[in-house]
């Protein structure tokens, strides 16, 4: 939707989003419109679940040549990988939710925005947890709404996009005698866009903390590696009342996660 030449607005969501990246595309040239500064997901890794819908946010300005209104360029951001930046309009790329320009001077304007990932059918392989490059789509028209063809701005910053991850703990027995051994168990699992769900991620270490009852600090009280299905554990010996915790950090691949922690009464 393009509206009049101090602005516009393009929303596109779900299959409306995909619809319009697959259409097909005229001859590339060179439109005059060039993008600056722009950023996504405010300079952060992307982290992708297994289903909630994820729109990361970005922000980028845009130069006109002269002859040439806001209202007269459509802008798509896109994310893409391991192609070139015309056929990561085509599949397989990050698109837009929707754009939004205001007209910053007669030939510039501010834009804003956000893409939309569906993890159910925007990724559908773990390989695409990896660094993404980014482009915007710029699309051309004249005063008559007549298409005047279409140009791919890339040399962007990139953006990496990270499979969701998870870590639960538990600590027993509740509540335990001062001095006995207690046993702290849990899992790391992350997100597997094949399978749709939340599975165990072997060997990667977490810090066990401990946070005595009635203080606002953790600490770490020593780091084990999970075994091959993702489980944590490892035996410590009481002597107050506190949370117990298992944390994490990212990985190139993979976000971070920390669990709530398990009060214990030491008696």
């Amino acid at each position: 939707m393009r509206a009049g030449r101090s602005g516009f607005a393009v929303a596109l969501t779900g299959a409306l989003a995909l619809g319009a990246f697959t259409a097909p595309s005229a001859e590339a040239v060179d439109t005059g419109v060039t993008v600056s500064n722009l950023v996504v997901n405010k300079g952060k890794p992307i982290i992708v679940g297994t289903t909630a819908e994820v729109r990361p946010t970005f922000t980028f300005h845009m130069s006109l040549p002269s002859g040439v209104g806001v209202g007269d360029v459509t802008p798509f951001p896109y994310l893409y990988h391991d192609t070139t930046a015309a056929k990561g309009t085509e599949s397989g790329g990050i698109y837009t939710g929707f754009t939004t320009c205001n007209e910053a001077s007669p030939r510039a304007a501010d834009c804003e925005g956000e893409l939309y990932i569906d993890p159910r059918w925007t990724l559908d392989s773990n390989n695409d947890a990896t660094t993404w490059k980014t482009a915007v789509w710029v699309r051309l028209w004249d005063s008559n709404e007549k298409f005047k063809g279409e140009e791919y701005l890339t040399g962007f910053s990139s953006v990496q996009v990270k499979r969701a991850a998870k870590v639960t703990v538990n600590a027993a027995p509740e509540p335990v005698t001062k001095g006995k051994t207690l046993t702290v168990t849990g899992r790391i699992t992350r997100a597997d866009w094949v399978k749709h769900a939340y599975t165990g991620f072997a060997g990667k270490s977490a810090k066990l903390q401990f946070r005595k009852a009635g203080t606002s600090t953790y600490a770490t009280v020593k780091t084990v590696s999970a075994d091959s299905a993702g489980y944590l554990k490892t035996t410590v010996t009481t002597s107050v009342d506190g949370y117990w915790r298992w944390t994490f950090g990212a990985t190139t691949t993979t976000g971070g996660a920390t669990a709530t922690g398990d009060y214990v009464d030491v008696r």
